[in-house]
């Protein structure tokens, strides 16, 4: 049989209050036990006696006949001379699942994406204002004909005679 001392849950709802307890390990955590050696309330502040309550002559007979601790009856044990509890060290455990990488490389390339689309997009602004600068140079450096302008101002005298003419016609004819 498979002993451990470990923590049974007693208490309300959202106020938990634990027994430890010698038991079975095929047991239920709220199920049959052997003993109970001790009392933890983590209600209770840090610094307090009462937090943690242990039965240390239970706990060595129990650690002597092949019990044991679960890592939190572990970290009380050891505060008591009773346990020699050291940090679990489990380097795969912080690492990210399957999906979790190939979604942070999704990530990675619509963000490497979208810096070369922006890349493209800022040089072919510059390359348009370029050309507008030509077409403004260009337009510029060019010689000014103002025979076209001529001609037009003389087209626009004729227009106006005429709607003179036709006013004078009408009062005429009145």
């Amino acid at each position: 049989m498979a002993l451990k001392l470990r923590l049974a849950r007693h208490g309300a709802k959202k106020r938990p209050y634990y027994r430890i307890v010698a038991a079975d390990s095929r047991s239920p955590r709220n199920g049959r036990f052997i003993e109970i050696v001790g009392r933890y309330n983590p209600m209770l502040p840090k610094d307090s006696e009462d937090r943690v309550q242990l039965d240390v002559e239970k706990c060595k007979a129990w650690l002597e006949k092949g019990a044991r601790p679960t890592e939190r009856v572990a970290r009380f044990l050891g505060a008591a001379g009773l346990w020699d509890w050291k940090h679990g060290n489990n380097p795969q455990k912080g690492k990210p699942g399957q999906k979790a990488v190939e979604r942070e490389e999704e990530r990675a390339e619509k963000a490497e994406a979208r810096k070369a689309a922006e890349a493209e997009a800022k040089e072919a602004a510059a390359e348009a204002k370029k050309a507008a600068e030509e077409a403004a140079k260009a337009e510029a450096d060019a010689p000014k004909e103002d025979a076209p302008a001529e001609e037009a101002k003389a087209d626009e005298a004729p227009a106006e005679e005429t709607k003179a003419e036709d006013a004078e016609e009408k009062k005429s004819e009145e």
